[in-house]
């Protein structure tokens, strides 16, 4: 790269926070969408009109959106979308990253430095009074509840039908959802499999929303049990007699000893064929340069905002947690449904 490139460079990156909130603003003012549904790109003029704000902040938006690339500038001073603004105005992926970074991070992510050097999510006193994030998961406010979930269960749910195929190939009786979050998992097993039961297991607070969530389907709340532990706690034990310990997006939440804790405490009262499956997005299996991008960005969601000490895990890197708690991987599945996910089929050495 040459010398007056990478300065250019260095300075997207100075002033990243401005584009990132050109961004956000344009599309929350209806800019982004307005200019979407234009054939043939609009005049700054006809944006303010149509959005209802001054051409001055119209003007001030279009200026950086363009020249971040996010806008293309045509004949007749009449603006339209880049590809990049396409995939801002109509890509799932980004607008659930956009969001989650908007209402859940960016104003925890100035504690960064902080965060780094204490080991604790030092940003999260921003949105809450909490030590982790997954204590106030049931009672953040509307938008930023929204913003969470939407962008957890993006990268989950579409993994759920082929998942259970892998889950069911030797029919569970009784599967143990450890970290169940608001129990959708609970919930599918139960509809793929009318014989299995689930146990959820969780902190309080967690199973008290995935109780209200399930007891409004009668055909599986009564195949639901909970049971409330935590999983960090040297002194709980989890109950003996699951035939699969299934932990999806559930381990990169913790750092590399407290995952080593955990198996510990599975394999502590697991029967010998008992199986256990961790489905994750791991950084080294992804298809795509953007996926990976946005899951190594998640790992400063975990340092800032979460609890100070995980992040997104590379496969080897959970493979050699693994065998140090005294598991042995049998099996990997690459999910071909959503592209992310990565099921690590685990049985005891």
């Amino acid at each position: 790269m040459k010398a007056i490139n990478a300065l250019h460079e260095a300075q997207k990156i100075a002033f990243s926070p401005f584009v990132f909130q050109t961004a956000y603003s344009m599309l929350s003012l209806g800019l982004i969408d307005k200019i979407f549904e234009s054939r043939e790109g609009m005049t700054i003029e006809e944006m303010a009109k149509e959005t209802k704000i001054s051409e001055y902040g119209a003007r001030v938006l279009v200026e950086m959106a363009a020249a971040s690339g996010i806008l293309t500038e045509k004949e007749h001073n009449r603006y339209a979308l880049s590809k990049i603004g396409y995939f801002i105005a109509r890509d799932e992926m980004t607008r659930v990253n956009l969001m989650f970074t908007q209402d859940i991070c960016y104003k925890g992510l100035f504690h960064l430095e902080e965060a780094i050097k204490e080991g604790k999510p030092a940003g999260l006193k921003e949105i809450g009074d909490w030590d982790t994030i997954y204590q106030g998961l049931s009672v953040l406010p509307g938008r930023l509840k929204k913003s969470w979930f939407e962008f957890d269960h993006f990268y989950s749910d579409n993994s759920f039908d082929e998942a259970l195929k892998i889950i069911f190939q030797d029919n569970p009786k009784m599967i143990f959802d450890i970290g169940g979050n608001t129990g959708k998992w609970a919930l599918a097993s139960t509809r793929h499999n009318q014989d299995v039961n689930v146990t959820i297991l969780d902190l309080p607070v967690q199973l008290k929303a995935a109780k209200e969530n399930i007891s409004q389907y009668p055909e599986s709340r009564d195949r639901v049990h909970y049971e409330a532990v935590d999983m960090l706690d040297a002194t709980t034990t989890i109950p003996e007699g699951a035939d699969v310990y299934w932990m999806s997006q559930f381990l990169d939440c913790f750092s590399e000893t407290e995952i080593e804790a955990i198996l510990l405490k599975i394999k502590a009262t697991a029967k010998p064929d008992a199986k256990v499956y961790i489905m994750e997005t791991f950084i080294d299996n992804q298809r795509f340069p953007a996926a990976e991008f946005s899951l190594i960005a998640t790992s400063l969601y975990f340092t800032v905002m979460a609890n100070g000490n995980s992040k997104m895990y590379s496969s080897s890197v959970m493979k050699y947690i693994v065998d140090k708690a005294g598991f042995e991987c049998i099996g990997e599945h690459h999910l071909h449904t959503d592209s992310f996910h990565t099921i690590l089929e685990l049985k005891l050495k």
